[in-house]
């Protein structure tokens, strides 16, 4: 089984990870997981969440890592930037949103990849990002093993994620998202229902 494990921090965005967890969560080839510096942390929206693991605990074999944004990525812990720095390096799938993503700029982990954020002139004062013209204005960029999205963007997120995992074929995964970007009624009027 494949394994996911979602990065979340105190006062993280509850609705950036929402429909990728989803997807995978439903599918019996994936299992889905939490980790955290904290055993319990709780979102933006008020949600308390108990983690499965603390970050020395997430497996070596986990397929996926992906880093939700949230108030709270201002932070200097080094147990974090090795977790990430080291599958960044050794081609594993990681994938970043919002907040997230100023944190791998704050701490130079953007080197050698295309990218998006939430915006980059909130990044000026990092000295450890050396690349910004690897910058991209668009929703999401995927870029070898790194997914990255700004804050506006958890169906282009997810949908980049989908892809570079390899979940399913590239046109099922963009009808996937069409329904849930378009909804029911415009999706049937393009593909028919998915229901019946």
């Amino acid at each position: 089984m494949k394994k996911a494990t979602f990065l979340i921090l105190d006062e993280y965005a509850d609705w950036e990870g929402a429909y990728l967890s989803s997807q995978l969560n439903q599918d019996s080839n994936w299992e889905v997981k939490t980790a955290s510096i904290k055993k319990e942390v709780v979102s933006i929206g008020g949600f308390k969440t108990v983690v499965d693991y603390q970050l020395e605990q997430v497996p070596p074999d986990c397929e996926l890592l992906v880093l939700i944004g949230g108030n709270s990525w201002a932070i200097e812990n080094s147990v974090l930037k090795r977790l990430i720095q080291k599958r960044l390096v050794n081609n594993k799938f990681v994938g970043a949103i919002c907040g997230a993503v100023d944190y791998l700029a704050r701490n130079g982990l953007l080197a050698n990849f295309k990218h998006t954020g939430n915006a980059q002139y909130l990044w000026r004062n990092f000295d450890q990002y050396q690349n910004e013209a690897d910058f991209i204005e668009k929703q999401v960029v995927r870029d070898h093993n790194l997914v990255t999205a700004n804050g506006t963007a958890p169906l282009e997120f997810t949908q980049q994620i989908l892809k570079i995992i390899h979940f399913k074929d590239s046109e099922q995964i963009d009808k996937d998202i069409y329904l849930y970007k378009f909804g029911f009624y415009q999706y049937c009027a393009i593909y028919g229902n998915p229901f019946s």
